[in-house]
């Protein structure tokens, strides 16, 4: 069984962001970096060479395989910018429905700038995620 790809590293956050985001896209990744630290009280952190992940958690699945993961984390995936949340309850949905231009995938929302978003909505939903992923998993990495 091979080990998880996407493991906490030590390259820097501000190298990777300057090196791949757009003016517009630093501009949004700073107040990601505000916001997602904010409510996971962690420093950011690179997961793999592409993920701004902030505290973790350690996950098991029913096969047995573990890992760890970054409790709330986002890219730069081209011109759009992706936050990986929890979203799948109906409250979460309500508030994804007031949320502003944006497409989901099962974890993966995804957006072209901030400023298309509801920036209270997204906290909401930022919150709600990591309360999520510490009632499934416990709270972890101090945060």
């Amino acid at each position: 069984m091979s080990g998880n790809k996407t493991q906490s590293t030590h390259a820097s956050v501000e190298e990777h962001i300057a090196s791949r985001a757009s003016a517009q896209q630093r501009a949004d990744c700073q107040e990601l970096l505000a916001l997602l630290g904010a409510a996971t009280r962690a420093p950011p952190r690179m997961w793999g060479p592409s993920i701004v992940g902030f505290g973790s958690y350690r996950y098991t699945y029913e096969s047995g395989r573990s890992g760890e993961a970054p409790l709330a984390a986002f890219a730069i995936r081209g011109r759009e910018l992706v936050l990986y949340l929890d979203c799948e309850g109906d409250p979460q949905q309500a508030l994804l429905s007031r949320l502003g231009r944006h497409r989901m995938g099962k974890s993966c929302l995804y957006f072209k700038q901030l400023a298309d978003l509801d920036t209270s909505v997204l906290g909401q939903l930022v919150d709600d995620s990591i309360a999520q992923v510490r009632r499934r998993h416990g709270p972890q990495d101090g945060a």
